[in-house]
């Protein structure tokens, strides 16, 4: 039985980043894409996973980014970008009217985030905080998805095993490592679609 819902915020309770990426190249000149594979490329030990460990600041973070960057022949600067990832992460009403209704049937619901100090004024995430009854960052907890330890961290949180929640990504390898550990787990691509796929979900589970 579905006991919990576990969201990711970017991509799903959040327009996604990845979106705003392509955006940015395009008005930057970059080649479309670039920004996403010097992410993956640099690895764990690149500046992003660091990032999201909280290993770096986010000055830091952007002083190693450009370094990244310009070896991939993309000079621009990643403190403009950041400011722009931040400027359009907005929350999806369609999401919040999805959360008061799940919390509405007793399911217990959790985020799961590879997050960031923002470097901003207040907490722009503050609003969404009291929609969860666990609220877990990647730099908050120096673990970031797709490690294994970081979905038992939000699972201990919200007291359910893994086999008892559901987990919506809009990224194929946090969801691949989180299925492994037992949960259900729902690709979002668009918001409206994988509600719909999770409301599949949990009535399957409440009738087996």
């Amino acid at each position: 039985m579905i006991r919990a819902v576990v969201f990711d915020l970017g991509g799903v309770i959040l327009d996604s980043p990845l979106e705003t990426f392509l955006r940015w190249e395009a008005e930057q000149g970059l080649p479309p894409g670039v920004l996403g594979r010097v992410v993956v490329g640099s690895g764990a030990n690149g500046a992003w996973s660091r990032l999201e460990r909280g290993e770096l600041t986010l000055s830091g973070f952007c002083e190693a980014f450009d370094v990244e960057l310009a070896a991939a022949g993309a000079r621009v600067s990643s403190a403009e970008l950041m400011a722009e990832v931040a400027r359009t992460s907005r929350v999806r009403p369609v999401m919040l009217e999805a959360l008061a209704s799940l919390r509405k049937r007793g399911l217990k619901l959790g985020a799961l985030t590879n997050n960031w100090p923002w470097g901003l004024e207040g907490d722009p995430l503050e609003p969404l905080r009291r929609e969860f009854d666990a609220f877990v960052e990647s730099y908050k907890v120096g673990l970031r998805k797709p490690d294994p330890r970081i979905y038992e961290l939000i699972c201990r949180e919200l007291g359910v095993t893994p086999q008892q929640a559901a987990f919506l990504d809009d990224i194929g390898a946090n969801l691949k490592a989180a299925r492994a550990l037992g949960m259900t787990t729902i690709k979002v691509k668009d918001p409206v679609t994988a509600l719909d796929e999770l409301e599949g979900v949990l009535k399957s589970a409440a009738m087996a």
